[in-house]
């Protein structure tokens, strides 16, 4: 038997989505990350919430206001002046900060502003702007006529061969990034072409003390009291097209940008929300939710928790390294939260056991509709979900024994330096020619994020956790090439790759001189290698039997959703989605209502000079003398600083632009509540709900705080009380 994704049959799977799609949605809240083409089909729900814009206009990228909305590549933002401005979180840009920070000038602490476009700062060389304008589907040049008999790391092979196919007839253009993620698990493939911006600058990010106001303790807490954002704009070359960062770039004119409201929002108001969320998991197996419950969530919080510690020890002594790694402990403090909530949520409303009664049911209908070869694919799956299992936990012992970035800088060089011997189409993915700006820019970025002495101490902890691990998650031949942890301070301090300039420059070294080289850490990279391969080996013939079994199981599980009524959209997978709901509180346990809207007066509550509830003088002064004016709302008799809504986000939604019912923007997404965070696996309508700062409070900031008056100049902002 042959499978294939001929025309007639990615009509019919067209159909059956689009049916399922318009199944009746009003009994399942607002749940759904939306494809934008799949809006037409959602127009009846969009009306009835309230929406004035079509949703056929919603639909198209390249018209308002989709097309005002950016990707960060892991958050998102949205254009708000002609002149290439983008609001986004502060959190977001927070490596723009930092790495513009010193102990001397600390940003971080102080804020920033430029008072003139040529203040403008440098957000770094990973920075970027994706600006999503085409999406075809491409099923059938991806899966089309592969068979049914390949094994699982050929078929893979090929797959990953057309894809790769389709970047580069894609990315013609140098202006443009191409992508073909999969969606529904393998189901269907898109291609997302985007403009790539790689002048990135810092305009303006208020003090983390309001930016970052509740800190850790605050983190997917509510009520929350947090102003979340920050200004950058993108640059571009005087043609207008994508150029690398100069003086002489100019800045990027987009197509169209947000108009801002000061009219604000009241309990039950619509609000739209687009953006680029990460990853979801809706769709996962019970035995899958499972696994991640009982063994890799509560070793990544382990994992997680002993390399902060590790990291505030080892920075502690010298306020430059704390500046520096400030970011990293950031992020990694995020995740940690994130892990344990999923964790968390997970447990508490026992998702695995919803699952296996929702599997159940699913089977019973495969077996009611006679479909033998669905149950038999099930089957199948459930041994292809164990291999993956057991191959993941050896990858995380991998990750924790190799946890070094310079050591990471050395294996990544010698990679390339044996890929670049292959003709470019037949590269993995990653290290072909359109990947050297990324990884020299990822080079370059250690020079900001890292530092030998602290580097060498998260090493040598990381090796003593790894001997503690189970035997099962050890790869099969690592221990005896793994340096002891005694060792590991004289390896790090004592490689070259410390120097930015001499561990660039090996980017075009060839295989010959790394194999020669003494470098501790080249030398390790090298003996590495062979085992390395082999568990990537491994890893394409498991991800090969997946990408066959899995869109046979998720068309199946497709029809079944569908004739239960159930909304039918792809797992968040890093592309533009459109989401929606309406500003609400929510009753987390029993006798405890939390309303939707906090205000200034609650920074005030809670400021008590120390971090992280450490307000800024001038802040307390304006709320003192009841600055309010135009920002105020007079239900609330305060200026707003945060609300709650339904909106269905994740990870990647972080400075997503939420909008009212005419499509201006009133808001930020920059996080979710602690109740939610098991959103990701599973959607919850009494408890789901999604954290943004109001943007009358973000003017409010820029206007009385840090007098921002030429940004506010460049807005186009509307409507009053």
């Amino acid at each position: 038997m042959t499978e294939s994704n001929t025309p007639s049959r990615s009509r019919r799977l067209l159909s059956l989505l689009a049916l399922a799609t318009l199944a009746p949605l009003a009994a399942f809240a607002d749940e759904g990350q939306w494809m934008p083409q799949q809006l037409p089909q959602l127009a009846p729900r969009l009306k009835q919430l309230g929406l004035q814009l079509p949703a056929r206009q919603l639909a198209d990228m390249t018209r308002h206001p989709l097309n005002a909305v950016v990707s960060l590549g892991g958050c998102s933002g949205a254009f708000v002046s002609a002149e290439g401005l983008v609001i986004t979180n502060h959190h977001c840009a927070f490596d723009a900060i930092q790495r513009n920070a010193t102990a001397q000038r600390n940003l971080m602490a102080e804020g920033f502003l430029a008072r003139s476009r040529a203040e403008e700062l440098p957000a770094g060389s990973t920075e970027r702007f994706y600006v999503t304008d085409h999406i075809d589907d491409v099923t059938a040049e991806v899966t089309g006529g592969l068979p049914a008999t390949l094994g699982g790391a050929e078929r893979h092979a090929q797959i990953e061969q057309r894809i790769k196919a389709l970047i580069a007839a894609c990315e013609h253009d140098p202006a443009y990034r191409c992508t073909v993620p999969s969606f529904h698990r393998g189901l269907s493939y898109y291609r997302v072409r985007q403009l790539m911006i790689r002048d990135v600058r810092l305009v303006y990010a208020p003090s983390e003390r309001i930016g970052n106001f509740g800190g850790e303790v605050d983190n997917f807490e509510w009520p929350r009291h947090t102003g979340d954002f920050a200004f950058l704009r993108a640059y571009v070359g005087r043609d207008g097209r994508p150029a690398d960062p100069s003086p002489d770039n100019v800045p990027y004119r987009p197509r169209d940008f947000l108009t801002v409201s000061t009219a604000g929002l009241r309990e039950n108001d619509p609000i739209l929300l687009a953006g680029y969320p990460g990853r979801t998991q809706r769709y996962r197996l019970p035995a899958e939710v499972r696994a991640a419950r009982d063994v890799q969530l509560p070793r990544r919080v382990a994992e997680t928790q002993a390399d902060i510690a590790v990291i505030r020890t080892a920075t502690a002594p010298d306020p430059e390294s704390v500046v520096r790694y400030a970011s990293v402990v950031r992020g990694l403090a995020n995740g940690l939260k994130r892990s344990q909530g999923t964790l968390d949520g997970l447990t508490r409303r026992d998702i695995a056991a919803q699952k296996d009664a929702h599997d159940a049911d699913f089977r019973r209908w495969l077996a009611a509709q006679g479909r033998s070869d669905d149950l038999a694919t099930l089957r199948e799956l459930d041994a292809a979900i164990a291999d993956d299992q057991l191959l993941s936990s050896q990858e995380f012992g991998l990750g924790v024994a190799l946890h070094s970035d310079l050591y990471r800088s050395a294996r990544t060089l010698y990679r390339l330096a044996l890929e670049q011997r292959k003709p470019d189409a037949e590269r993995e993915p990653g290290f072909q020619q359109r990947d050297l700006p990324q990884i020299q820019a990822r080079l370059a970025r250690l020079e900001k994020t890292s530092l030998p002495a602290v580097d060498a101490a998260r090493w040598q902890a990381a090796l003593q956790r790894y001997a503690a691990l189970p035997a099962p998650t050890h790869p099969a031949g690592l221990d005896a090439l793994l340096p002891a942890p005694d060792e590991v301070r004289a390896r790090v301090t004592g490689s070259e790759l410390a120097d930015r300039a001499r561990r660039e420059a090996w980017m075009s070294q060839p295989v010959d001189a790394f194999e020669a080289s003494t470098d501790p850490l080249i030398r390790l990279a090298v003996a590495h290698q062979p085992l390395l391969l082999a568990l990537e080996t491994r890893r394409k013939a498991v991800d090969g039997t997946l990408e066959q079994l899995v869109p046979r199981y998720m068309q199946a599980y497709i029809a079944y959703r569908q004739s239960r009524g159930e909304p039918v959209y792809p797992d968040a997978n890093g592309t533009l989605r459109v989401t929606f709901g309406r500003v609400s509180g929510y009753r987390p346990r029993d006798g405890v209502l939390k309303l939707p809207f906090t205000t200034l007066e609650g920074v005030l509550e809670k400021h008590t000079g120390q971090a992280p509830f450490d307000a800024p003088a001038a802040l307390r002064e304006a709320a003192a003398a009841q600055r309010g004016g135009p920002y105020r709302d007079a239900v609330l008799g305060a200026v707003p600083v945060n609300f709650l809504s339904t909106a269905d986000t994740t990870g990647g939604n972080s400075g997503s632009a939420v909008m009212n019912r005419r499509g201006e923007l009133v808001g930020l997404n920059f996080d979710s509540t602690y109740e939610a965070i098991a959103k990701d696996w599973a959607f919850d309508p009494a408890m789901t709900r999604a954290i943004h700062v109001d943007i009358r409070y973000v003017l409010w900031v820029m206007q009385q705080v840090d007098h921002t008056d030429a940004v506010l100049r460049e807005l186009t902002i509307r409507g009053t009380h």
